[in-house]
């Protein structure tokens, strides 16, 4: 089960169909780590990610997504993720993604991160972006991390 919770209703409005375009990158991300379980999806704004990123890991300021795994639990809640609006705004844009692609390779990352996949080291990177590139691929979506960023629909 996906659980999308708009905190700030900016992503409703930049994103006719954010709940669909978030649930299928947390499901597309589920299938090819090959794991099952709820996931909450919070859609909020730079300042919640700012507090969320002091309070929880000592960092101050707003980050794209922050991934908070669950101790394992007898309903499979793998985790909470947490986007920030106007930071993911911004980065689609510097990128020359489309918003709708840019949340859904994060939302696929933040998965990733839920079920241990991690990016400390060169080969876990590689294996953590091979994934988000199978999963940005089954969306209809370009390689995220593909030289070519420019108007992808």
């Amino acid at each position: 089960m996906i659980d999308v919770e708009i905190e700030d209703e900016a992503w409703g409005r930049d994103l006719s169909d954010i709940e669909a375009l978030v649930t299928a990158a947390a499901t597309a991300a589920l299938a090819a780590a090959r794991r099952e379980g709820a996931v909450v999806v919070l859609l909020t704004d730079d300042a919640g990610v700012q507090d969320l990123n002091q309070r929880f890991r000592g960092k101050d300021g707003p980050t794209n997504v922050l991934s908070f795994p669950a101790p394992e639990n007898p309903e499979d809640h793998l985790g909470d993720i947490a986007l920030a609006h106007g930071v993911c705004v911004r980065e689609a844009a510097e990128q020359g993604k489309t918003l709708a692609h840019h949340l859904q390779h994060l939302v696929a990352h933040g998965v990733l991160h839920l079920v241990g996949y991690d990016h400390e080291n060169d080969a876990d990177a590689e294996d953590m972006e091979g994934l988000e590139r199978v999963v940005m691929a089954g969306l209809g979506a370009p390689d995220p991390y593909g030289a070519e960023q420019g108007d992808d629909g």
